[in-house]
């Protein structure tokens, strides 16, 4: 009989700021909360059906919630809703809440990875991003992203070209915004291009995030069946209610290893994860009680 239950959350991970101040990493988590909530208000509202994708749904796995070290939260909106969630944002989102993207402001890159990002007003956090920084001029606030997800080629090796064309593109974007020149050509050619991939291959039996997200490693991206991912379920998150994949547990052995889910060792449910890797990565500097990171 299958056990029910999740890891028990015992360990206290923190984040160590700039002016060496430590930050629970809980306390960025109920920021990273208040944000999905809003975003979850905000999709049911206008019958959009997102999905939390990546670690954040490793979590709902392992702990039915935050991964304890996880300093981020990622969720994914069918490229088919992409442009009603972009009005809905800006229809619907309180005050306390504001996003960048590129259909707003062509400052946003693109190549970054998600295409938006959800962000909370009297915050501020520095992503570890060593190529490119945020441009937006609206603020640097706790955020969750957000990033679209469509049909890939089923052949791996046109797939693969695709992405070579992206990867060509970030070359030249990532060359001149750290020269301070914004790189609109490059920038709106990754945004056309990865939309009429995902136009082209609409019919695949594979789905994965953005082409644009041009990070992964070759020919190991996370592309899953789209039967694993569609219909999305709902899920217990913190005591929430958040959607995610069908199939969770196959769609994360497939992006993270057969030995990513907990472990029943008789008595409790425990992590399967080396100590060494149980650590927040994402995060260089943080201010939970302002905009300014010296305040």
């Amino acid at each position: 009989m299958k056990k029910e239950g999740y890891i028990k959350k015992t360990d206290e991970y923190f984040i160590e700021t700039k002016s060496k101040d430590k930050i629970p990493v809980k306390d960025l988590q109920q920021e990273v909360l208040s944000i999905m909530k809003e975003i979850d208000r905000v999709c049911r509202k206008n019958d959009i059906k997102y999905f939390l994708i990546a670690g954040s749904s490793l979590g709902i796995c392992n702990y039915g919630g935050f991964i304890p070290w996880d300093d981020d939260m990622d969720i994914a909106v069918d490229i088919e809703d992409y442009s009603r969630l972009i009005k809905a944002l800006q229809n619907d989102l309180q005050k306390d809440f504001y996003f960048d993207c590129y259909e707003t402001d062509k400052r946003y890159n693109t190549i970054a990875g998600p295409w938006v990002k959800v962000r909370k007003r009297g915050t501020y956090i520095e992503e570890v991003n060593f190529l490119l920084k945020n441009r937006c001029k609206q603020g640097d606030g706790v955020f969750v992203d957000i990033i679209p997800y469509g049909g890939v080629c089923e052949n791996k090796w046109i797939d693969e070209l695709e992405r070579i064309v992206v990867r060509i593109n970030m070359l030249f974007i990532v060359l001149l915004d750290n020269l301070h020149i914004n790189p609109i050509p490059f920038k709106s050619f990754v945004y056309w291009f990865s939309k009429k991939c995902m136009k082209w291959h609409k019919n695949s039996k594979l789905i994965s995030q953005s082409l644009s997200y041009p990070w992964e490693k070759f020919l190991h991206e996370p592309i899953f069946e789209r039967k694993d991912v569609y219909p999305v379920k709902e899920y217990e998150f913190e005591n929430n209610q958040f959607y995610s994949y069908n199939n969770i547990e196959k769609v994360m052995k497939e992006w993270y290893g057969p030995n990513c889910l907990k472990k029943w060792n008789g008595k409790e449910w425990e992590e399967t994860l080396p100590v060494s890797k149980r650590v927040p990565k994402h995060t260089r500097d943080l201010n939970l009680k302002g905009e300014n990171p010296k305040k």
